[in-house]
């Protein structure tokens, strides 16, 4: 059988590459977006590479960021305006494909090999699509080119910015194995600590040992691990048995390119009553319910997550019976999974609502004789007038009458704090 031909295309700091487009005052200034700078916290959720050359890393405290880059330049996300060009690139995608599946907003991978009779091989293909990226977006892309979709990542990480790499099965023993174990997908700090601890440094050392010692360590992770480490694809294997194919590029449009759309914030004051929580839960709701309909997907969990005065975090999480970006709905669930969980041993300092396990608004979806649809319509067909009317005239030009209970916790503006989070490779 031959092999597939598989990219990995990782658009190059994305979210600053996107701002310093629309910024072209910060192109020659270390940047970073995240945070809140007139607020001071927050964290760096890109940087530009000149502000990366001086240490800021993805993840950084802004202040931490500013002590390793004392010129650096913060300005807050906008997460709309990534999403419109993460679609730009996904419709540049499916012209060569219809095997292609995001991970993340900024990353996607793409099986090609139906493709090359007619666009020639993937290297070809890669560079066509660096190109296009370039030209028609005015970004750079970093591609990895192989034969399945763990190899195929490690490739687009292997050399940045703007460039191509293969990594095919008659070369990733030289370009995949010397690399630190911690680039493999996967291995994050506290697994490569441990296998740092067993002598295991790069991916070969990995790869070469012993499955049974990693599983005895690891668990079935690592055997998930070895197999990475050997180009076997996502599914463990045994030397000399028959191993499961490689996990396969998902068709387009089978899922949402983003994990789960969210918000949190530290309320104007600590909150006391449960009243004082469902104006926030409402608030917060608004603006996840808006995010998804802007972006056209659906959500089928609704998850809470609650900081007392304390500092004591938790979250919970509830499967509801139905995808919904309806406002209301996720609101109501917000409020009765916190009504289940929290027993008001201390006041409330923030509140986080989120829209987790995303669908696409359009797919199709398993009709309830129970659901009153007519009603969900009506919902669906006010929610999208109260888009329209805060688009024209801004947030607080229309308001629940809750929010009239209390000004000061209301006056929360929560769509401009919103957050993405990324795909998960087993999704």
């Amino acid at each position: 059988m031959a092999d597939r031909t598989v990219l990995h295309v990782d658009m190059n700091c994305f979210y600053a590459s996107v701002e310093m487009l629309h910024r072209p005052q910060m192109r020659h200034v270390p940047m970073a977006v995240g945070g809140d700078p007139q607020a001071r916290h927050g964290i760096v959720l890109t940087a530009n590479y000149l502000a990366k050359r001086q240490g800021g890393k993805t993840g950084m405290a802004l202040w931490q960021a500013r002590q390793v880059c004392p010129d650096i330049q913060f300005v807050p996300p906008r997460m709309d305006l990534y999403l419109r060009f993460s679609r730009m690139a996904h419709e540049i995608y499916q012209e060569y494909t219809d095997l292609w599946e995001p991970y993340g907003c900024d990353e996607a991978w793409m099986d090609v090999s139906g493709s090359c009779s007619l666009m020639g091989d993937g290297l070809t293909i890669a560079q066509d699509i660096s190109r296009r990226i370039k030209s028609e977006l005015g970004l750079t892309v970093s591609i990895g080119v192989s034969y399945n979709k763990i190899f195929a990542k490690l490739g687009s990480d292997y050399k940045k910015p703007d460039a191509i790499t293969t990594m095919g099965r008659e070369e990733y023993r030289t370009k995949a194995w010397p690399l630190p174990v911690g680039d493999l997908l996967y291995v994050g700090k506290s697994t490569e600590r441990k296998l740092q601890s067993m002598g295991i440094r790069t991916i070969g050392e990995l790869a070469q040992m012993e499955e049974k010692y990693l599983k005895s360590r690891f668990g079935k992770i690592g055997l998930v691990l070895h197999s990475f480490a050997n180009g076997w694809g996502d599914f463990p294997g045994q030397r000399g048995h028959t191993r499961l194919p490689d996990s396969p590029v998902k068709r387009e449009h089978t899922h949402a390119p983003i994990k789960s759309i969210g918000n949190s914030t530290t309320t104007p004051r600590d909150l006391e009553t449960d009243e004082d929580v469902k104006i926030i839960l409402y608030v917060l709701a608004e603006s996840v319910a808006a995010r998804l309909r802007e972006n056209g997907f659906k959500c089928h969990v609704v998850e809470i997550s609650v900081r007392d005065n304390a500092l004591h975090h938790f979250t919970r999480q509830h499967k509801i019976d139905r995808p919904t970006n309806i406002t209301a709905e996720i609101a109501q669930e917000a409020y009765r999974i916190f009504r289940a969980t929290y027993q008001w041993e201390k006041p409330i300092r923030s509140l986080g609502v989120r829209g987790a396990e995303l669908t696409l608004d359009h797919a199709y979806e398993q009709l309830d004789i129970f659901c009153d649809y007519t009603r969900r319509e009506k919902q669906e067909k006010a929610d999208a007038a109260v888009d329209e009317i805060r688009k024209r005239f801004g947030y607080f030009s229309i308001q629940r009458g809750l929010m009239y209970q209390d000004k000061l916790l209301s006056s929360l503006d929560a769509k401009g704090s919103h957050t993405v989070h990324p795909q998960g490779y087993f999704s």
